[in-house]
């Protein structure tokens, strides 16, 4: 993805929702994009897949799969790609399954469309696909219905889907949101080994630093539409760059360390049509100088990190 942005047109003129996002993601590799809610980061997925809701644009960039741009395709080439090249795995899986078909007959559909299989070759691949993803007896349930399964099963459904045609890329747009603990580690585990067998890459969006911990190797913290951290998942957490960053860290509770208070960040996102100048992060920040108000940063390396900060370690000069 290179200097991605998102606009939304509307009376009072244009807000710009993702502004020049640029990043990559390797084969096998899991990515993981984090952020408060309004950061842009769902939306950044839906750019990487064609799935921007009207009137909403992809004002700017390049989007490249395995060295193919895939930005500008028509619909027809895009759908084509949708499924067989890159699949998708969102939050709630009774949103991705049509409850009135079997997910037998949803998981055919699916596999007809993008390989060259016919019916019966189909269905001995859906059920294969069940029973990767750990659905005990998948030649008996296939034929049953998604109100069926539990919240749990129905997300292995919606990933069997994501991988039916062996995608090269899967965006996961809080996978593991709607499910209890206990489940959420086993989906974790699941797309974890998915990964290390098929050379998938993830781009893993979520707002829950446990699994970005426990699944990505790299991670993106994002705000206000744009990248202000990436770098090594384990860097970002034990040594974040960015303030932003470093308070999202201090806001999740330790088991190894005793706290009197968690740390907690005054004020909320910015509104698209209220994104103040310079670092949209100033207003917040407790180590802002003036410089903050006036320019804003690029992503610049900190350490092991990149980081768009003025006052990381080595920019304050």
């Amino acid at each position: 993805m290179e200097n991605l942005s998102v606009d939304f047109p509307t009376r009072h003129g244009t807000l710009r929702a993702v502004h020049e996002i640029s990043f990559e993601i390797g084969e096998g590799e899991v990515l993981g994009v984090v952020g408060e809610s309004g950061a842009g980061k769902s939306l950044t997925g839906a750019a990487v897949i064609g799935l921007v809701d009207p009137p909403g644009v992809v004002a700017g960039g390049k989007v490249k799969l395995a060295g193919r741009r895939i930005d500008n395709l028509p619909y027809e080439a895009m759908r084509r790609i949708r499924g067989r090249e890159i699949g998708a795995v969102f939050q709630d899986p009774l949103t991705s399954l049509n409850p009135l078909y079997t997910i037998g007959r949803q998981l055919v559909e699916t596999i007809r469309t993008h390989l060259p299989l016919d019916a019966a070759q189909a269905r001995a691949r859906a059920i294969e696909l069940l029973e990767e993803v750990g659905i005990s007896a998948a030649a008996r349930r296939i034929d049953h219905y998604p109100h069926q399964f539990s919240g749990g099963m129905r997300q292995r459904v919606v990933i069997a889907l994501a991988i039916a045609a062996s995608p090269k890329l899967i965006i996961a747009d809080e996978p593991t949101t709607a499910l209890d603990v206990s489940i959420q580690a086993q989906i974790i585990q699941l797309m974890k080994r998915l990964c290390r067998d098929h050379g998938t890459a993830v781009m893993l969006v979520t707002h829950d630093m446990g699994v970005i911990a426990e699944t990505a190797n790299r991670v993106a913290v994002m705000y206000a539409g744009r990248i202000v951290e990436i770098g090594p998942v384990a860097d970002v957490i034990h040594r974040p760059a960015h303030p932003y960053t470093v308070g999202l860290m201090g806001s999740i509770p330790s088991i190894v360390e005793e706290r009197e208070r968690l740390t907690q960040i005054e004020g909320a996102m910015p509104r698209l049509d209220a994104v103040p100048g310079g670092c949209a992060y100033h207003p917040r920040c407790a180590r802002a100088i003036e410089r903050c108000r006036r320019e804003r940063p690029e992503l610049e390396a900190v350490g092991t990190t990149r980081a768009a900060c003025w006052v990381a370690k080595g920019r304050s000069r």
